[in-house]
């Protein structure tokens, strides 16, 4: 162990990345950056060809910060460089690996943990002695501890003794102007204690920060807590949202007025459901975990079941103001605005947006959306959407009978937008400081 900390220590030891996603590739970038030889591995080869070719796939992590760290070969110890490649046998010459691949819900909302099995199988079968494994997916308890070293060990090798295993929860928050992957805290548990000690030593040497905890089982419990802390306060705020509007009360006025108390009040914001592929997920990990020790998680599935009818919502006022101006929602021309979960970003995954969609199609309207961020929405496993961007043109705005927002991003001119439609239904405040035409506007 104190081997491979010293070589952690003094940056001459490869990193390897397996998934090049939202928490993949700026954690890469960041090894590198920090000094360090890694190769970042990927079953999608467009992403490998993109990234080779000098272009980014995830737009806040530009190509303008790639560049100066990507490489055409694999790169040697010691020399900080980052290579993308889909040649899974480079993993037997690093010495950390670090996995970073999708943990989304079955049908059925149990945990689907076939990306992570299917990345240890791939790990085992080039595993070597005195190499450190972390888990970065967020997944329940045990997962590290039970699932990932069982396969490990399949070969011989033993966790703790021959090779050191961890989990390290992600906590990216992109386009986040005062935290980056560098600068948020890092959560570090070992399947034993010299496990985490090489993995705290790992990321000590290019993250500012580093919070060891007993176990990884705690480092696996930690993040789901993160994120059900939020998941439940944002079905709170989306239950009195509902409630203030038959109330007559405006819930963003009522929320900034409780704010102003200093002690004992965190604010958070309704909106049309939850997006990404954290709170709308993660918690139902616990969930089902939580089945096996005869306990039910009331709060976390009163949560869900709160923040998924919410797009269901959106679309019940948008319904009761077309029938304000006599008219049905068959056959009403809508424009989306916004499909990516969360402002100014690219990420469509679980986006809230979506829902509203196949609802209104479902429903018979006639569904655009123009998002600057996001091209085109391709058929996927939850929707069979094929629709491309439309410009926000005055014609756009003008021939829809509504306009749904969505996804506030920063770049809309909502002035111009509220100028130029006939109704306007806001899910997220957006339009707060438009001071013409906010007879047209509904929030939702």
């Amino acid at each position: 162990m104190s081997t491979l900390i010293t070589r952690f220590e003094s940056r001459h030891a490869t990193v390897g990345i397996i998934g090049l996603g939202y928490v993949g590739l700026p954690l890469g970038a960041t090894f590198a950056e920090g000094g360090f030889a890694v190769i970042g591995f990927d079953v999608d080869a467009s992403k490998v060809e993109e990234l080779r070719a000098g272009r980014s796939y995830i737009r806040h992590v530009s190509i303008a910060r790639l560049a100066p760290v990507l490489c055409a070969q694999p790169p040697r110890s010691g020399a900080p460089a980052f290579y993308p490649t889909t040649d899974y046998s480079l993993l037997a010459e690093c010495d950390a690996i670090l996995i970073c691949v999708p943990t989304p819900l079955t049908e059925n909302r149990e945990p689907d943990l076939s990306y992570v099995t299917g990345t240890a199988k791939t790990i085992a079968r080039h595993l070597r002695r005195d190499q450190l494994v972390v888990l970065e997916s967020t997944t329940y308890p045990g997962t590290t501890d039970e699932v990932v070293r069982e396969i490990l060990e399949e070969g011989g090798l033993r966790a703790g003794k021959d090779f050191f295993l961890a989990f390290s929860p992600e906590r990216e928050d992109p386009n986040n102007p005062n935290y980056n992957t560098r600068t948020i805290p890092k959560l570090v548990g070992g399947y034993t204690t010299e496990c985490g000690a090489a993995a705290a030593a790992l990321y000590g040497a290019v993250l500012d920060k580093v919070v060891p905890v007993s176990s990884a089982r705690v480092a696996e419990a930690a993040k789901l807590v993160e994120n059900i802390y939020r998941s439940v306060n944002i079905a709170l705020v989306n239950e009195l949202k509902v409630l203030f509007d038959r109330m007559g009360l405006d819930i963003w006025e009522v929320i900034d007025a409780a704010a102003t108390k200093p002690f004992g009040f965190t604010p958070f914001y309704p909106g049309p459901g939850l997006g990404g592929h954290c709170i709308p997920i993660d918690p139902f990990y616990l969930t089902w975990k939580a089945r096996q020790y005869d306990l039910a998680t009331r709060f976390i599935e009163l949560a869900g079941e709160v923040n998924h009818g919410m797009p269901a919502f959106v679309v019940s006022k948008l319904v009761d103001a077309l029938n304000e101006r006599c008219q049905s929602l068959k056959g009403a021309r809508i424009l989306i605005l916004g499909v990516a979960y969360k402002r100014d970003l690219d990420d469509m995954r679980e986006s809230p947006a979506l829902k509203i969609m196949d609802l209104l199609t479902k429903k018979g309207a006639l569904v655009a959306y123009h998002d600057p961020y996001v091209p085109v929405v391709k058929p996927s496993r939850h929707y069979n959407f094929n629709l491309r961007s439309v410009p926000l043109t005055r014609e756009e705005l003008e021939s829809a009978d509504a306009v749904v927002i969505a996804t506030d991003h920063g770049v809309f001119d909502y002035d111009r937008i509220v100028s130029l439609s006939r109704l306007v239904i806001d899910t997220r405040n957006a339009t707060r400081s438009t001071t013409h035409g906010r007879e047209k506007i509904v929030r939702a």
